[in-house]
């Protein structure tokens, strides 16, 4: 999904990991002016939250950028795509990747002036692990002891008529609050790419007042831990920030107010950046890319990055009609996904083959076979599976610049296999996210993936492990499932990515999603802006922000 921030300071655990994505900045090296930041004000563009903002229960881009800016977790993840460090965390120490002792910062504070202590984090973790209160993010505390007792699967989904068992036990027995700052957590089996984890959202901490409202109540006005606190959210129109005085991490805001505008349409985000109207945009739209208008338009305002991000088409396999894998993969293969980077998005973006972006640690480039373009095998394929019948829908978010590489996709689709496909375009990326975590969809879908943390472990687990947090189509092979507890529990990282590799085979050969391309983004600033950074997934930091 996200996460942010620059950091100094290695992680306690000394674990050797390295992302090279880029931290991007725009400006001058001698910054903006300490008296313009601090009482300064910026406005940037934003999507409507799919759900109301619970750490725990967020799973989308929108709400969670919301998120990595109200909340500040024990790990973040720097800007330069360096190893994962210390940031509530004083320390995390283990010497078995099972039982790992972690120590907070004494005394730092919730928005409501509330202090965070050790408990703070292991009542969240409990709540979001326990099935009945629904936590999208549940499968990510599946490492830790105790799991299996607290989380039990919906046997016929949410719409279907029987319930998921009640769970044996309310509370992780890998859990353990030693004092105010000191907490314990004992995994299933020794995982070495835990700590790495930390940074993601999921693992927040969540003041007494949570626990004393519905979640829908508190995530309608959350409070966090992070630089900002969240002083309004008015749906489809705006959300607003402002700087948290009692913030005592590292980096505090330089300036004070943050209005996040939620657009229905990247063009009209775009001509209000032009126009000054509006200070950042994460992603230009498709249209200003043609020449490279983007960079006459904005000069040393525009910010071209690499992200971990992949472009994705999904299948709901839970449509009888899309559960063989031939199929699947005749789809696949009938994509020229070169000649989508390079005409749709002008070589700013690079055509996927493999299933991990290649910029994640343990990643392997290449090994997607099914995203070769080869129309003679696709067709091949499909007669063996039995043809398609009726229309194929590939549905997208409207409010953002997907129309056009979906209609191209859909047009391939039909040329190379005379299939019926056609992209149908949804209002917004809330209702179009509600459909997909409803199970409703009738046929493919986009589905792009934004890392959560930097490692291969975060491209499998939550997209094609049975039940995992992310796995919306509901593909399910054991196989895969068995290699990925055999790497999730292996005693070193390089053993675990060699199991990984060994479960993408199978992925490959199933075919569940669609990698489409690379991510490259393309953003840009007001002039009012004198110095921007981007984290290592490209989002903005604002806690760079200087006027």
């Amino acid at each position: 999904m996200r996460v942010s921030k620059r950091a100094s300071g290695a992680l306690a655990v000394g674990a050797a990991f390295a992302l090279v994505a880029s931290g991007c900045s725009s400006g001058n090296d001698d910054g903006g002016n300490a008296s313009a930041s601090k009482d300064g004000a910026i406005v940037i563009d934003g999507t409507q939250p799919e759900n109301p903002l619970v750490p725990a229960n967020t799973t989308e881009t929108g709400g969670g950028k919301i998120i990595d800016w109200v909340w500040s977790g024990l790990v973040e993840y720097p800007n330069n795509g360096g190893a994962p460090r210390n940031l509530l965390a004083e320390s995390i120490e283990t010497s078995d990747s099972k039982v790992f002792k972690i120590k907070i910062k004494p005394n730092t504070k919730f928005h409501d002036g509330t202090t965070v202590k050790a408990e703070s984090f292991v009542k969240a973790w409990n709540w979001a692990a326990y099935g009945p209160n629904g936590a999208q993010n549940a499968s990510f505390f599946a490492d830790i002891q105790g799991f299996n007792d607290t989380y039990t699967e919906d046997p016929d989904g949410p719409d279907g008529p029987k319930k998921a068992p009640e769970p044996a036990k309310k509370e992780l027995s890998g859990l353990k609050v030693i004092d105010d700052w000191n907490f314990e957590v004992t995994l299933s089996a020794p995982t070495s790419v835990f700590p790495t984890k930390l940074g993601y959202s999921a693992f927040m901490p969540l003041p007494d007042a949570f626990f004393n409202m519905t979640p829908a109540e508190f995530g309608k006005k959350p409070i966090g831990n992070g630089p900002v606190s969240l002083v309004s959210w008015q749906d489809d129109v705006e959300i607003k920030l402002t700087r948290f005085d009692d913030y005592s991490l590292r980096d505090k805001m330089k300036i004070k107010d943050v209005t996040v505008k939620i657009y229905q349409d990247d063009t009209a985000a775009y001509n209000d950046l032009l126009a000054g109207n509006l200070d950042f945009q994460q992603q230009v739209p498709v249209s200003s890319l043609a020449g490279d208008k983007w960079k006459s338009d904005l000069g040393d305002r525009a910010i071209a990055s690499t992200t971990p991000s992949t472009g994705i088409i999904a299948f709901p396999i839970y449509d009888k009609r899309f559960t063989n894998p031939k199929l699947r993969k005749a789809i696949s293969l009938s994509i020229n996904r070169q000649e989508i980077t390079d005409r749709i998005f002008f070589g700013n973006r690079k055509p996927a083959d493999s299933w991990a972006n290649p910029l994640t640690p343990g990643a392997e480039p290449g090994n997607c076979t099914a995203c070769k373009f080869d129309p003679t095998q696709a067709k091949q394929l499909l007669q063996e599976a039995g043809g398609f019948q009726g229309k194929l829908t590939l549905s997208y978010n409207a409010d953002a610049s997907h129309k056009e590489w979906m209609e191209a996709v859909a047009q391939q689709i039909k040329t190379n296999l005379g299939i019926d496909a056609v992209a149908v375009g949804v209002p917004t990326f809330a209702v179009f996210r509600a459909n997909i975590n409803a199970y409703k969809m009738t046929g493919a879908y986009r589905a792009g993936w934004q890392q959560d943390y930097p490692d291969v472990e975060n491209w499998i687990n939550p997209l094609y492990v049975t039940g995992g947090s992310s796995n919306d189509g509901k593909y399910s092979n054991p196989q895969v499932d068995a290699l990925a507890k055999e790497a999730s529990a292996a005693p070193s990282l390089e053993e675990a990515h060699k199991k990984f590799a060994e479960a993408v085979k199978l992925i490959d050969q199933d075919v569940p999603t669609m990698p489409i391309y690379f991510g490259g983004q393309q953003s840009g600033h007001s002039e009012k802006i004198k110095k921007i950074e981007l984290t290592n997934v490209g989002e903005l930091d604002i806690t760079s922000v200087e006027l």
